[in-house]
């Protein structure tokens, strides 16, 4: 027969199970690529909706399953020996998501007239407000799917309007990948998020 005290201290134990189950959110970012729309699902209800750029036909965005990797503040571009500083020139504005399928990401674009349209190299862009508000709802780890065609969850989750047209942005430029450069022992997200190094897609 347990004790008194052991059956309090079950009590407890399944209680704070209980509340930890209670405070795990799930979020689960919806990508439409014929859409040209992004949403943001937690808990199961819709969040938020933000209009992107995503792929180009000759460089399309991946279609599946994904998660967020990484996550960089006013991260530095490097490529072909070329180097943007954060500010109005970098090409993946001050935000970048790092998804598990390597070298793509979403994030910003020094090219805002791009937003809506399939513009990119395989990246998922969004304007310079939208992006900075989206990545402080996200963390790494987040779901992220990324859906070819439309159907019944894209059609409830963005409408069942007619699809945007084809054609790709005047002049596109960049996406990329994101890989942390090597950073000092005490790391937080902020001196990471300085130091990430960008190459083309």
């Amino acid at each position: 027969m347990l004790s008194k005290l052991a059956m309090v201290a079950i009590a407890a134990m399944v209680l704070a199970v209980q509340a930890l189950a209670q405070q795990v959110h799930t979020r689960v970012i919806v990508v439409s690529l014929e859409d040209r729309k992004l949403a943001l699902v937690e808990d199961g209800q819709l969040k938020k909706v933000y209009t992107v750029a995503v792929g180009k036909p000759s460089t399309p965005s991946p279609v599946g399953s994904f998660t967020i990797e990484r996550r960089a503040a006013n991260p530095t571009y490097h490529h072909n020996g070329k180097t943007v500083l954060p500010g109005p020139g970098n090409p993946v504005g001050t935000r970048w998501m790092g998804l598990s399928k390597q070298g793509y990401g979403i994030h910003g674009t020094n090219e805002p007239n791009s937003i809506g349209k399939a513009a990119s190299h395989g990246c998922i862009r969004m304007a310079q407000t939208d992006l900075e508000e989206f990545y402080a709802l996200v963390d790494v780890g987040d779901t992220v799917e990324i859906v070819g065609e439309r159907n019944e969850q894209t059609a409830q989750l963005f409408g069942d309007n007619e699809k945007p047209a084809s054609t790709e942005a005047a002049q596109p430029v960049e996406t990329a990948t994101a890989v942390p450069v090597t950073a000092p022992a005490q790391v937080n997200e902020a001196t990471q998020a300085n130091q990430v190094l960008l190459a083309l897609r």
